[in-house]
């Protein structure tokens, strides 16, 4: 079956929609603007209920069936990131620094859209929760919705999301049932050496020395502590010290991420970072600060959900363009924390463009709009059917 028909239909104002909300990027927790333009148009097209202001910045609709039935959850994130947009298209962010470089614009859209079908053709039995999401981009959007008590306040049977994806052709749904994603840990390693004139080092502890030695052995953690069967990454992204060029500084920091589908392998490497650091500041005589944050919980797929899901955006793209996947990602998405509450599933649809994610010159194919759209929608029809009369 094609794009759902009706939803076709106002499709130019879902791109006028997401264009607006493009030129109007807004980071995490400061999505003011963008959740009272959401709450707006879920207004405007008769949802029975909606709530705002969950985890600052959240909104959450409501749409009722016909007669009893179970309650099926949609999500859509909302928040832009901290990039400077490279694009020169006509809707460009008019805020330096910020962009929708991740296709949440697109997301929060596709969820428009699906809520103001369903809320017009009520073609399901049961009901229907949207939720916009703050603050998905490692802020923890999703943990501080759960905090709020979501899905206390509006119960939920199963949850399901989605993702675009420059990568694969247009159309091209995929799932992946069980770990899909990986959990993710952010790090600070901040040492506390001993500064001195650059003429003079032997006054010193230097701090960039130890960080150097550091970085060395922190990149050999995942190739001898980790089985090479089981997905592991460890990244260091960045090293600050020192301001001038005639002084040897007294502190160093070198921070970045832990990507990981086993928490008991996690925690391994964690120990193993302490280790380290224990070890360097022992031999140097320094204090070696090691803060770890676990920012994203791995993203599991229930697999009766994922098996559901690809049914219905089969039903919009073609079996042949609806697949099930053994592919692990080792990025990372919050709506894993909604997934260790509630069974659900995550899916990817691809759409048109070469620019990768997160990229300056990114750019969302608006043609995914419907797409996305009408594959949450009949996800709810199929997974809530009207019983035959």
């Amino acid at each position: 079956m094609p794009t759902i028909s009706r939803i076709s239909e106002f499709q130019d104002e879902l791109v006028a929609i997401r264009h607006d909300l493009h030129a109007h990027p807004e980071l995490g927790f400061e999505e003011s603007r963008t959740a009272t333009l959401v709450a707006k148009k879920l207004r405007e097209w008769g949802l029975d209920e909606v709530h705002t202001e969950i985890a600052g910045t959240g909104v959450v609709g409501i749409i009722k069936g016909q007669g009893d039935g179970g309650c099926i959850g949609l999500r859509a994130d909302m928040d832009a990131l901290p990039i400077h947009e490279a694009t020169d298209l006509p809707y460009a962010s008019q805020h330096a620094g910020k962009m929708h470089a991740c296709g949440h614009d697109g997301h929060t859209t596709i969820l428009l859209g699906a809520a103001r079908y369903l809320a017009e053709s009520r073609n399901f039995a049961g009901t229907v929760v949207v939720i916009f999401q703050p603050a998905e981009e490692g802020l923890g959007g999703a943990r501080r919705m759960l905090a709020d008590r979501l899905f206390e306040r509006f119960p939920c049977d199963e949850v399901y999301g989605l993702h675009n994806d420059p990568g694969s052709e247009p159309e091209q749904v995929a799932i992946t049932p069980g770990p899909a994603m990986a959990g993710a840990t952010f790090f600070d390693i901040t040492i506390h050496g001993v500064g001195s004139h650059a003429a003079m080092p032997h006054q010193s502890r230097d701090p960039i020395i130890i960080a150097t030695e550091l970085v060395q052995q922190l990149q050999a953690v995942v190739s001898r502590n980790a089985p090479p069967t089981s997905p592991l990454v460890l990244s260091v992204t960045q090293v600050h010290a020192g301001s001038a060029y005639n002084v040897i500084p007294d502190s160093a920091t070198v921070s970045g991420t832990v990507r990981y589908f086993e928490d008991e392998l996690c925690e391994a490497v964690h120990e193993r970072m302490r280790r380290i650091c224990k070890g360097l500041a022992l031999s140097h005589d320094v204090r070696i600060e090691i803060d770890l944050r676990n920012i994203f919980s791995v993203l599991v797929n229930d697999a009766d959900c994922a098996s559901a899901y690809i049914d219905a955006a089969a039903d919009i793209v073609g079996k042949e363009n609806a697949r099930l996947v053994d592919r692990r990602v080792t990025g990372s998405e919050d709506f894993a924390d909604m997934l260790q509450v509630i069974p659900g599933a995550y899916c990817w649809v691809g759409h048109a463009g070469s620019i990768p994610l997160h990229n300056p010159s990114y750019v969302l194919d608006d043609g995914i709009l419907p797409v996305g759209a009408s594959i949450m929608a009949r996800m709810v029809e199929r997974r809530l059917a009207v019983p035959s009369q």
